[in-house]
Formats: C-alpha cells, structure tokens, sequence
C-alpha cells in the first residue's frame, strides 16, 4: 500500500482521499510487519486531509511448515521469517480477537465494506450499499465476468444444496485444472470487494470462528531466498465466508471496479496515463480509454520492483491508446 502509483502518490495516499471524501472510516488490517511503515505514512497523510478518521488491528501471525516434516521451521539466521500473517481469511478473526468488531458496533457502525488495498478500482458505492441494506443480506460479494486474463484465479461456483462457494486455483485437483480454467463454464471471479453486516458477522461468530477453506501454499522460508528450507504456508480465502453466512449473495459488476496491482505489469498500466486519479480519489481509467490494457513484462528482468523501477524511469511509457504490451 505504500508503493508509489502516480508521481507523489501511494496506494493508502489514494486510498485516504477516497475516504475522507466519502466521509467514512478507513480501518486498516495490518501485521506485525506492516503496521509501523503504514501508521508513520498516515500521520503525514492526515495533515493533508484533516477530516480522515482511521483506526487499525493486527492480524495474527501463524507459524510456517517445513515441507519435509509437517513440523515448525526453524531459521535461526532470521526467527522472523519463521512466521507469517494468514492470508486475508484472518479478517473475521482478526475483527473479533482485536475487539475492532465490537468497538464498532459500540460506535453506531452497521456495515462494512472490504477491499484490497491494491485494488483502487474499489470505491465506496452508496448503489450498492442500498442494494445490500434492503435486500436484509449479511455478506455480498461483488463479482466480475472472467476474461482470458482471468482464468486461473478463483471463481464462485455452486454447491449441490444451492448455496454459493468460492473455488480458488489452489484447491482445484490437477485432473480439473482444464475444467477449472474454462471461463465460459465458470463466468464469475471474486473481486475481493465485499459488503458485510456486522452485526450478522457477530451472530455468526457467537457461534464459533467460521472454519474456512485452508489453502497450501508452497514458499521457501526466507521469500527473498530460493534457496531456502521449503515450508507450506496455510492460509484462507475471505470471500470463502459467502459459505458461511445465512443471507449471502453475488452481485455483478462492471470491470472499472476490479483494478488491482498484484505484479509490475500491472503496475505499469496503472503509473502511467491510461489511469488516472479523480478528485474523490478514485484511480479510473483516462476517459478517453474505453479498452483493457493487458501488459506482460519479462519477470527475469522486471518481476521484483527494484528491478522494475531501474528499467521504467519516470515519466511512465504513454499507454493510452495501447491494447496490448
């Protein structure tokens, strides 16, 4: 969230304005490794936009596997890389072991929208928010039609008894994969941007933390070294919970909705000027782009961003009228 997305401008910077002029809370979930950096670039943050309330919880940390034994590893040069923070699933218990959930009940809070942060196309919609309240739902997840780009990523299915689930690549058996990946068969992709009734999440967790789906992951102790001990990381999904609560729904959206930054690629598209960054702090498409950009840069020489940053120099390469790079 504090990396650079226009000229003097982060991810959280964006994502504070957009807050601020919607009038709403920002809560952050962080870990114990992100904490520090994102609540000193708030405090520069707020003395820019002064009517921005925020608060933050942490998000537990879990041990990693060793892949050879199923026991903790261990990694005595750096203890720290011995754990990690759960994958965003930890939010339901995250909200209730840090109190953040009740505090906001106590503070006249009903309705929660969640949204990656690198995902700027995913703005507060008061549409949707009625759409959500009248419907009397507790949990809607907003979803977008699978394209090629799409087809490896998680996708809602249904079960058997009708309900709604949320089917990632990772528990998807190798004999299905093919299956897995027709977009025509599997139309709708979970944008992570989802509505929640807290008060229903209350019900739901009086009850017990929800079991979610695990998903294994396969790291190496130290991310920045491949040569590392092998280890499992178990993490969750949290659109799994569209499973979970009594009243869940799906809702279609348009694309402009699910704009996310998960590699320098995608980076690339939104630093330059086929985005742009609107007064309510909105990253949206250039006006006069009415196209989806697909860029595919080489990961041996652009996949880290140190890398990244060495080869693209300011300004950023004109994308405007390009389809495809």
């Amino acid at each position: 969230s504090l990396i650079e997305v226009k000229p003097g401008q982060s991810f959280l910077r964006i994502l504070a304005r957009h807050a601020a002029h919607a009038g709403a809370p920002l809560v952050l979930m962080n870990s114990d490794r992100t904490r520090a950096d994102s609540l000193a670039a708030l405090e520069h943050i707020r003395r820019e936009e002064p009517g921005l309330v925020v608060q933050d919880f942490l998000q537990h940390m879990m041990p990693k596997v060793s892949q050879q034994d199923l026991s903790p590893a261990r990694w005595p040069e750096s203890p720290d890389h011995e754990w990690y923070p759960p994958g965003h699933g930890d939010l339901y218990a995250a909200l209730h072991s840090s109190g953040t959930l009740a505090a906001l009940l106590q503070a006249g809070m009903r309705y929660l929208f969640v949204s990656n942060s690198d995902n700027l196309g995913a703005v507060l919609d008061e549409g949707i928010l009625g759409y959500f309240v009248k419907r009397g739902l507790g949990f809607l997840m907003e979803v977008a039609d699978r394209t090629p780009a799409d087809r490896k990523g998680g996708h809602l299915a249904l079960t058997r008894a009708g309900g709604f689930i949320l089917r990632e690549s990772a528990q998807c058996p190798e004999a299905e994969r093919e299956a897995f990946e027709v977009i025509d068969r599997h139309r709708f992709f979970n944008t992570n941007n989802l509505w929640i009734d807290l008060l229903e999440l209350s019900k739901v967790l009086a009850a017990g933390l929800p079991a979610l789906p695990l998903i294994r992951n396969a790291k190496t102790v130290d991310p920045t070294d491949p040569e590392s001990p092998p280890v499992y990381q178990l993490e969750s999904a949290m659109g799994a919970a569209i499973g979970i609560f009594p009243r869940a729904a799906a809702l279609r959206v348009p694309r402009r909705r699910f704009a996310p930054v998960k590699t320098t690629s995608d980076l690339l598209v939104v630093r330059s000027d086929a985005f742009h960054v609107t007064s309510e702090g909105h990253l949206a498409p250039h006006p006069g782009v009415s196209h989806h950009t697909i860029v595919e840069l080489d990961a041996r020489f652009c996949g880290r961003l140190p890398d990244f940053e060495r080869r693209f120099l300011s300004p950023t390469p004109s994308l405007r009228e390009c389809r495809r790079l």
